[in-house]
């Protein structure tokens, strides 16, 4: 688990830099970072089909790039596809030209793509810099956090994943999954693609309803 001082930095920096990190109203939203990968985002996309969830991914635009199919098919299906960055580097350990960089780039790379804007973006380790922020505001993208996670960056089973999900998920909640192992200190996602029913069933027995952001937040 991050430690007390990792977790109090985060705090002020999202307190510095805001950002929705919950939803209004009851529904909550699931949403995955760092793909498209081939190493389970096609798992984790068979198993919200299977649970009747759409999703929001924010996707990386080098994965994006190596990974277009996998990203198409994601939107087809329904799913809602948001900006990472380009690069998957830490805001916080860029020089300003390349922190403003990142987010252009980024963006690049996904209308390149999918032919379309996001709406939304999320920092790499959720950590903005005054620069990248004040790059996100430039080019109207709105920052999300999240107010529930899996610790799924480390190398631990479905189980555990789903366990620590659960224990945040109330009405308005924003989940935050990664579907792809490349910026992380595991060798496979498929975990989290695994943990993905028992997640799906706890929110069913809460009545909670999954949406993607823009369901949630309504179009621009």
């Amino acid at each position: 688990m991050p430690s007390f001082g990792e977790q109090s930095e985060t705090a002020e920096a999202w307190e510095r830099f805001p950002a929705i990190e919950r939803l209004p109203g009851d529904q909550i939203a699931l949403t995955f970072d760092d793909g498209p990968d081939e190493d389970a985002t096609p798992a984790v996309l068979d198993a919200l089909e299977e649970a009747g969830i759409k999703a929001t991914f924010f996707v990386v635009g080098e994965q994006l790039m190596r990974h277009h199919a996998i990203a198409r098919r994601a939107a087809l299906a329904g799913h809602e596809l948001a900006l990472h960055g380009f690069s998957h580097r830490r805001h916080t350990e860029l020089i300003p030209p390349d922190a403003r960089d990142e987010i252009p780039r980024g963006m690049g790379a996904f209308e390149a793509v999918t032919g379309s804007k996001p709406r939304f973006f999320r920092p790499p380790y959720g950590q903005f810099s005054e620069h990248s922020y004040k790059a996100c505001e430039a080019m109207g993208l709105q920052p999300v956090y999240w107010s529930a996670w899996g610790l799924d960056w480390e190398d631990i089973g479905p189980d555990r994943i789903a366990d620590l999900v659960v224990r945040d998920l109330g009405p308005g909640a924003v989940v935050v999954l990664h579907d792809s192992p490349r910026y992380a200190d595991r060798p496979s996602a498929q975990a989290t693609a695994q943990a993905i029913p028992a997640i799906a069933a706890a929110a069913a027995d809460q009545g909670l309803k999954w949406a993607t952001l823009t369901q949630v937040l309504g179009s621009e």
